[in-house]
């Protein structure tokens, strides 16, 4: 299975619940990576300057993963050091989030 190409989405939930792990996540994040919707900001390049190397927007975490990060931290599943470790979200990023988020909340 490994090896294979392609497996199908009932077989990846299957494996998914199995080990406890959210391998459509991975699947999602790649896609936003790699094929993320058009419309969204990308670097532009100078006029007269081409790259073979792709563009892509700053922000590559979406709303959904802001909120599960924040949430394992809220509940005490996950530390600071464990979340950067982990998910490699660099530690400014992780304080600008809490910081955000924190202010929204309870305004809310």
């Amino acid at each position: 299975m490994y090896k294979e190409e392609n497996l199908s989405t009932a077989f990846l939930l299957k494996w998914s619940k199995l080990l406890e792990y959210d391998f459509f996540r991975l699947y999602s994040q790649h896609l936003i990576l790699y094929a993320p919707q058009s419309n969204m900001g990308y670097k532009q390049i100078e006029k007269g300057k081409k790259s073979k190397l792709p563009q892509f927007r700053k922000n590559i975490y979406t709303k959904d993963v802001i909120d599960f990060i924040l949430e394992l931290l809220e509940k005490g599943e996950k530390t600071k050091l464990q979340v950067i470790e982990e998910y490699k979200i660099p530690k400014t990023t992780l304080y600008n989030w809490i910081n955000k988020y924190r202010k929204q909340n309870t305004s809310d």
